[in-house]
C-alpha cells in the first residue's frame, strides 16, 4: 500500500502514453472496457504497461553492458523472496507521481491495483530476502548481476489457520499469470540426471568422459526486470523453469501404458513444484538434489554460454565472471563448472581447477549443523554420477593438502574431508574452492572461525571475511512506510533513498517535542492500518494505543517464539491473579510459517493460536493483553507489520542466529528491540546504544561453554521458580486444550528433558526467562514516558544507516567481486513508445 512517494520523481514519464496503454492492454488481453474490468484484469493491465516502460530501460542496460564489458556477479540462490513487483518498480523508475494521477484520472485506487498482485512464491525466509535486498541494491549502484534461481509454480506453501494449527495449501501464485516475467525459451539448457559414466579415449589419447542412460529435463528461464532506483539500470533475476526434453510418448499412450506416456513431463513437473520439499523421507531428500542441480546447472551453462558469446579464451572466465553462492544449496556449482570446463571445453584438471577457485564464493548464513547440507553418496553418486566423480577428486587433493600441513593427523581429516562417514559435505566443499567464505555478522563471522569452521579457518584464514547483511531502505521504508519515508525528506532530505546513512541527520530531531509528537503520530496511523488489517483479517480487534510487540520470522526453536509465548502466558497468570495490578495494555503480534515437517514449530504456532483464544476472550483481562497470530506472513504484510511496531522481538538464543535482517527492517522503521546479543543485534545496539535497546539473557559466549560442557539442568529453574513451573504446568494441565491436556506434551519435554527428549531445553528458553521477562518489564516502563519512547524511536531511526544492503553490496565489490560500475548514457525514457 503506498500513498504518495519521494519528491525526486521522473520528468521523463509520459503519464498519456501509460494511460492509452493501460487502456490498450484492458482492451486487447481482455476484450473489456475499464469498467468491465475486474481489479485483478486492471494489475495486469497496469503491470503490462509499467513493464513497457521497464523494457526500454531493460534494454539500454544490456546495451550498455554488451559495450562496456563489465564484470558480472551471478547470484546463485535457492530463493528470492520478492515481494511485489509494481510498487517497488513504480518507485524505482521514480515515477509515483504521474502513475498515481494516471490511476486518479481513470478512476482507479493505486492501493487496490497493488493489493491485487499476489507475492511471488519465490522464497521463504531472511536468506531468500537478503537476495532479493542484493538484487535491487546491484541494479541501484550501477553493476551488472544476475539473481538465479527456480521459477517454483506454488512455493514453499501458502499457510492457512484452522483450529490454531498451520495447514498447508499450494500457493497458486502463477494462476492468473506474471506481467513482469519474459519466457526466454532462446536460452534453455539441458540438465541430465542419473545414468552412467563411459570413458572414451579419442585420438589424442585424451580421456572424455561421458554421460549415458540418464534421464533429463530441458531447463527454460523465465526473466523478471530489476529496476534499479533512478538511474535506468535494470537488472536480471533469471528463474528457470522444467520441461519435459519429449512430453508426451504417443506410442505409450498408444499401448496403455499412460503413466510412461507423461513420464518425463512429471519429472520436469516435480522438479519445479515447491519450495524446500520435505525431506524427511529419500524421495524428499532426491528432489531437493534435483532441484538444487537443475537451476545450477542451467545458470552455470549460460554463464559460460555467455561469456563465449564475447570472449575466446574460457581460461579468463573468472575475469569477467563471479558465483556467490548463496548458503549451501549452490554448492554443486563448484562441480558443474569444472564439469563444463574439462569435459566440454578440454581444459586440463589443473586449468579448470585455477578458474574454479578463482570464480566461487562461498556465504555462510547458519552454524546450525542441520543446515550445512549433507548428502549421501549413495544418493548423490547415483543422481549425479559424473558430479560425484568430480568431487571425490577433489576431495582426495583436498586430503593430501590437508596431510601435508597435519602430518597423520587423522582427526583433522575427519572433521574437513568433503566425503567422509557416507555423505557428501557441501559447505566443506564451498570452502575448498571458493576464494571466498563469508560471515553475514561481526559475531557470526567470529563463531565460525572460532568454533564451527575453526579447522578451516586454521588452515585457510585469507579465505574467512565479514558482510553483515543489510536491507534495502527503498522496499522497507520509502514504499512500506510512506507517511514515516515523507517525515524523514521533510527533515533531511532525500539523499537517504540512496545514501542511508544520510539518515543520520535526523538525531539532531530526537529531542524536539514537536518532532517527537509528529513521529509519534505517524507510528499511531499506522498501528491504525495494521489494526484494520488485523480486523479483517483474523476477527479480532486490537487496541492501536497498545504496545505493538511484534516477532514476525521464519519459525524455528532457535528463534524462540516459545519463550515468548510462555512470557505471554505468565502475564496472562499475573492478571489472573492481580486484575487490578498497573499494566499497560500490550498486544502480541506473531507471524511464522513453521516447516511441513518441523512438529514442535507446528505445535508452537497451535499453542500461540490456543493462548490468544483464551486470553483475547477472558473478561478478566479486558484486552488489556492480545495475542494476534498473522496468517501467511510474507513481504505485502510484513511491510504493514514493519511500520506499525513498537516492539521488535529478536529473542534467538545467542550464538544462532547468523544476522537476521528483520531487527533491521524493524530498526529503520522506528522500534525498539528486545534482544539477546545475537547476531547483527550487536552491531545494532553498537550503533543505536544500550539505552535505546533492550537486551537480556546469556551471552554466545555463555551459549557455547555450557554446550561444550554438556548443557545445564532445566529442573533446577523448574523446582525453584514457581512462576515458571506454573507456566510449563499449564502445558500439560489443559489450561490452554482443555479437550486434550496433552496437546502440548512434546513442547513441555523439549524443555524439560523427559523421555521423549535427548536433550535439556537446548535453547535455553528456561534459563533466559526471567532475565526477558525484566527486560519486558523495562519496556513497559519506557513507553510509560512517551517522549523517552518517541527520542529513541527517532534514534533507531537516524542510527540504521549502517544497515542497506547498499553498504553490504559496496563491500562485497570492493572486497571480493572487483566488479565495474555501469553508468548509461542519459536517455528520455517513455517519449518514444508507440502502442
Amino acid at each position: 500500500m503506498i500513498k504518495k512517494k519521494d519528491t525526486q520523481e521522473s520528468s521523463s514519464f509520459d503519464k498519456e502514453l501509460f494511460k492509452r496503454s493501460v487502456l490498450y492492454n484492458v482492451k486487447t488481453l481482455y476484450r473489456k472496457t475499464l469498467e468491465e474490468a475486474t481489479p485483478q484484469q486492471i494489475f495486469q493491465a497496469v503491470g503490462y504497461a509499467i513493464k513497457d516502460v521497464v523494457i526500454d530501460n531493460w534494454l539500454t542496460t544490456h546495451k550498455e553492458y554488451d559495450k562496456q564489458d563489465p564484470k558480472t556477479v551471478y547470484y546463485l540462490s535457492m530463493e528470492f523472496l520478492m515481494g511485489r513487483a509494481l510498487g517497488n518498480n513504480i518507485i524505482n523508475l521514480q515515477a509515483y507521481k504521474p502513475v498515481k494521477e494516471a490511476m486518479d484520472e481513470l478512476g482507479l485506487d493505486l492501493n487496490v491495483i497493488e493489493d491485487q498482485e499476489p507475492d511471488p512464491a519465490l522464497g521463504n525466509g531472511g536468506l531468500g530476502r537478503l537476495a532479493s535486498c542484493f538484487l535491487d541494491s546491484l541494479s541501484t549502484l550501477g553493476y551488472a548481476a544476475y539473481g538465479c534461481g527456480i521459477r517454483y509454480r506454488y512455493g514453499m506453501f501458502k499457510q492457512e489457520i484452522r483450529d490454531g494449527y498451520q495447514i498447508e495449501v499450494p500457493d497458486n501464485w502463477l494462476v492468473d499469470g506474471n506481467p513482469f516475467e519474459l519466457r526466454r525459451p532462446e536460452y534453455a539448457k539441458e540438465v541430465k540426471f542419473g545414468g552412467y559414466v563411459n570413458v572414451r579415449i579419442d585420438e589424442n589419447g585424451r580421456s572424455n568422459f561421458v554421460q549415458e542412460g540418464y534421464q533429463s529435463v530441458r531447463a527454460i528461464p523465465y526473466d523478471l526486470p530489476i529496476v534499479g532506483y533512478g538511474n535506468g539500470i535494470v537488472n536480471t533475476l533469471r528463474i528457470w523453469d522444467a520441461e519435459a526434453i519429449e512430453c508426451f510418448h504417443l506410442d505409450s499412450f498408444d499401448k496403455g501404458d499412460y503413466q510412461k506416456a507423461v513420464e518425463q513431463a512429471n519429472l520436469a513437473k516435480n522438479i519445479v513444484e515447491v519450495l524446500y520439499p520435505n525431506d524427511n523421507h529419500y524421495a524428499g531428500k532426491e528432489l531437493r538434489l534435483k532441484q538444487q542441480y537443475f537451476f545450477i546447472s542451467a545458470s552455470v551453462q549460460e554463464a559460460i554460454a555467455k561469456y563465449m558469446r564475447k570472449h575466446d579464451d574460457i581460461r579468463k572466465f573468472y575475469e569477467k565472471v563471479t558465483f556467490q553462492l548463496n548458503d549451501t544449496h549452490p554448492t554443486v556449482a563448484v562441480a558443474e563448472l569444472m564439469r563444463i570446463l574439462m569435459d566440454e571445453y578440454y581444459l586440463t584438471w589443473e586449468e579448470a581447477w585455477n578458474v574454479t577457485i578463482k570464480t566461487c564464493a562461498y556465504t555462510n548464513h547458519t552454524i546450525m549443523a542441520e543446515a550445512l547440507e549433507k548428502w549421501p553418496i549413495e544418493l548423490f553418486s547415483r543422481l549425479l554420477p559424473r558430479i560425484y566423480q568430480i568431487i571425490e577428486e577433489i576431495n582426495r587433493r583436498f586430503i593430501i593438502k590437508i596431510q601435508e600441513m597435519y602430518p597423520g593427523n587423522q582427526e583433522k581429516i575427519r572433521k574437513m574431508a568433503i566425503i567422509y562417514d557416507g555423505q557428501v559435505k557441501m559447505a566443506h566443499l564451498a570452502i575448498a574452492a571458493g576464494f571466498s567464505v563469508n560471515g553475514v555478522a561481526r559475531l557470526h563471522t567470529e563463531i565460525l572461525k572460532k568454533q564451527e569452521l575453526r579447522d578451516f579457518y586454521e588452515m585457510m584464514p585469507e579465505k574467512f571475511n565479514n558482510k553483515t547483511n543489510g536491507i534495502t531502505q527503498r522496499r522497507f521504508l520509502l514504499h512500506g512506510n510512506p507517511l514515516l519515508a515523507d517525515w524523514v525528506t521533510a527533515h533531511v532530505g532525500s539523499d537517504w533513498i540512496t545514501d542511508l546513512p544520510k539518515i543520520s541527520k535526523l538525531k539532531i530531531y530526537a529531542d524536539d517535542e514537536k518532532c517527537q509528537q509528529e513521529f509519534m503520530n505517524i507510528k499511531y496511523q499506522n498501528k491504525v492500518r495494521l489494526a484494520q488489517y488485523i480486523l479483517e483479517h483474523n476477527g479480532i480487534e486490537v487496541d492501536p494505543r497498545s504496545i505493538f510487540d511484534v516477532q514476525v520470522k521464519r519459525l524455528h526453536e532457535y528463534k524462540r517464539q516459545l519463550l515468548n509465548i510462555l512470557h505471554v502466558m505468565y502475564l496472562y497468570n499475573q492478571l489472573k491473579d492481580n486484575p487490578e495490578m498497573e499494566f499497560f495494555p500490550r498486544t502480541f503480534i506473531f507471524g511464522a510459517k513453521a516447516a511441513a515437517g518441523y512438529y514442535n514449530a507446528k505445535m508452537t504456532i497451535k499453542l500461540i493460536n490456543s493462548v490468544a483464544d483464551v486470553v483475547n476472550n477472558d473478561p478478566v483481562i479486558n484486552g488489556r493483553i492480545k495475542v494476534v497470530f498473522i496468517e501467511n506472513y510474507r513481504v505485502s504484510n510484513a511491510e504493514l507489520i514493519f511500520a506499525a511496531a513498537d516492539v521488535s522481538e529478536q529473542i534467538s538464543t545467542a550464538s544462532k542466529e547468523a544476522s537476521g535482517t528483520g531487527n533491521m527492517k524493524f530498526m529503520l522503521n522506528g522500534a525498539l528491540t528486545i534482544g539477546t546479543m545475537d547476531g547483527a543485534n550487536v552491531e545494532i545496539v553498537e550503533e543505536v546504544g544500550a539505552e535505546n535497546a533492550f537486551i537480556f539473557g546469556l551471552s554466545s559466549d555463555e551459549v557455547i561453554n555450557f554446550e561444550n560442557n554438556g548443557g545445564y539442568d532445566p529442573t533446577e529453574i523448574f523446582n525453584n521458580d514457581p512462576d515458571v513451573r506454573r507456566v510449563l504446568m499449564q502445558l500439560i494441565n489443559g489450561t490452554f486444550a482443555p479437550n486434550d491436556p496433552d496437546r502440548f506434551r512434546t513442547l513441555y519435554n523439549s524443555l524439560l528433558n523427559t523421555i521423549s527428549t535427548n536433550k535439556a531445553d537446548m535453547y535455553f528458553i528456561l534459563k533466559d526467562f526471567k532475565a526477558y521477562a525484566e527486560a519486558q518489564r523495562k519496556v513497559e516502563n519506557a513507553y510509560r514516558d512517551e517522549k523517552r519512547w518517541a527520542r529513541s524511536a527517532i534514534l533507531n531511526v537516524a542510527c540504521s544507516g549502517k544497515f542497506t544492503s547498499d553498504r553490504t553490496i559496496q563491500e562485497y565489490v570492493d572486497e571480493l567481486w572487483h566488479l565495474d560500475k555501469v553508468v548509461l548514457p542519459k536517455k528520455v525514457v517513455g517519449k518514444d513508445k508507440t502502442l
